[in-house]
């Protein structure tokens, strides 16, 4: 079982609220998870990032992996240090038509 640390989105119609979940990658994005780890509010300035630094910790020794967003999240709470070179985004390796 491939299990992730992502977000889930939440909240009204243009107003929305993640909370930083530990899912099943296979599972839909508001699909059930296994724990809340904590939450993240975009809208407010700056943006409000409130991470269970315990809870993610413990997932992240048991070997969850995190998505780029919510890595660059843990990082800002003060969850995991920065990583020395981030790595690359992913890209569209289509060919294109000459």
């Amino acid at each position: 079982m491939a299990v992730k640390m992502r977000l889930t989105r939440m909240g009204d119609k243009k107003s929305p609220f993640y909370r930083v979940v530990v899912i099943d990658s296979r599972k839909a994005r508001s699909g059930e998870y296994i724990d809340k780890v904590g939450y993240v509010d975009p809208l407010k300035t700056p943006a409000e990032i409130n991470i269970d630094m315990e809870k993610a910790k413990d997932w992240l020794s048991k070997g969850v992996q995190p998505t780029e967003t919510v890595k660059s999240y843990l990082v800002k709470a003060g969850v995991i240090e920065q990583p020395a070179k981030l790595s690359a985004p992913k890209t569209n390796n289509k060919k294109k038509k000459s």
